[in-house]
Formats: structure tokens, C-alpha cells, sequence
């Protein structure tokens, strides 16, 4: 029995120095794949970073292209709506003009102060009166002249005032 026992035990023993053996053998093959990859990285590694350098330029211009292309597509709209802005700021000071200068009009117009087209009346006014009277046999010619000349003076000085005060 004893013999049996020890025959046991060295059969153990040898089945666990072959997995032991089988394990040993496993784990240098695993190091010398390691080692193998490792290797194969090294070497490949720089094809490959290469590979990814020249992929990214590809993308960095395509992305610089569609950035330029709306960058374009923006200013343009910008454009477009600052000059709508401008046409409307435009139109805006155009009706501020008409209504400050009607305003004005009318402010002289209750003050009394006669426009250009009441005095040009007047003055016709004044020569139908006056060729009237000379046919009437009133005054010479002479003073019919410079009733006519007096008033005419008059007027481009109430033009100035009026065109002044506009």
C-alpha cells in the first residue's frame, strides 16, 4: 500500500510537472507573441501613422473648403440684409424730411408769412392794376415804372426770408 501510495504521488507528481511544463510553455508562447506584436506595431506603427496624418489633411481641407463656402453663403446674406437696412433707414429719413418740411410749411402758413407763389399772384396782381389805372389815364409811365420796380425788390428780399426760414 505504501508503495502504491508513493507510485501515486510520483504519478501526480509527473501530471503536474507535464501541466506545469504545458503552462510554461503557454505563457513564453504568449510573451513571444507580445513581443511579436510589439514588433510588428513598432515597424507598422509609423506606415500607419502616416496613413492617418495624410487622411487627416484630406479632412482638414474638405472641412476648410465647406467653411469658406459658408462663411461666403453668410456674408452674402449679411450683405443682403444690411443693404435692406440701409434702403429702409433711407425710406425712413425720407418721411421724416416730408413730414418735417411740411410741418414747417405749415407753422409759416399760420404765422402769415406769404410763399412764393402768393407773392408771384401779388406782383400779377399789381401789374394788372397798374396797366388799369394807365388806361384809366391815371400816372405817367414814368411812376407806373417804379410802383412796378419798388415791390419787385421787395419780393426777393421776403424770398430770401422765406427760403431762410425753411
Amino acid at each position: 500500500m505504501a508503495k502504491r501510495q508513493t507510485q501515486k504521488a510520483a504519478e501526480k507528481a509527473a501530471a503536474d510537472n507535464k501541466l506545469l511544463d504545458t503552462i510554461r510553455a503557454s505563457a513564453q508562447e504568449i510573451w513571444q507573441a507580445g513581443l511579436g506584436a510589439f514588433a510588428k506595431a513598432q515597424s507598422e506603427g509609423t506606415k500607419l501613422f502616416e496613413a492617418l496624418v495624410k487622411e487627416g489633411e484630406g479632412l482638414s481641407k474638405k472641412t476648410r473648403g465647406l467653411a469658406e463656402a459658408k462663411i461666403g453663403e453668410v456674408t452674402g446674406n449679411v450683405t443682403k440684409a444690411a443693404t435692406k437696412a440701409q434702403a429702409s433707414a433711407n425710406e425712413a429719413w425720407d418721411k421724416l424730411e416730408q413730414v418735417f418740411q411740411d410741418r414747417v410749411a405749415r407753422a409759416i402758413n399760420r404765422l402769415g408769412v406769404p410763399t412764393q407763389r402768393d407773392v408771384q399772384s401779388l406782383a400779377k396782381r399789381v401789374e394788372e392794376l397798374t396797366a388799369s389805372v394807365q388806361a384809366l389815364g391815371g400816372k405817367p409811365a414814368r411812376a407806373a415804372a417804379a410802383a412796378r420796380k419798388a415791390p419787385a425788390r421787395k419780393a426777393p428780399a421776403r424770398k430770401a426770408a422765406a427760403k431762410g426760414s425753411r
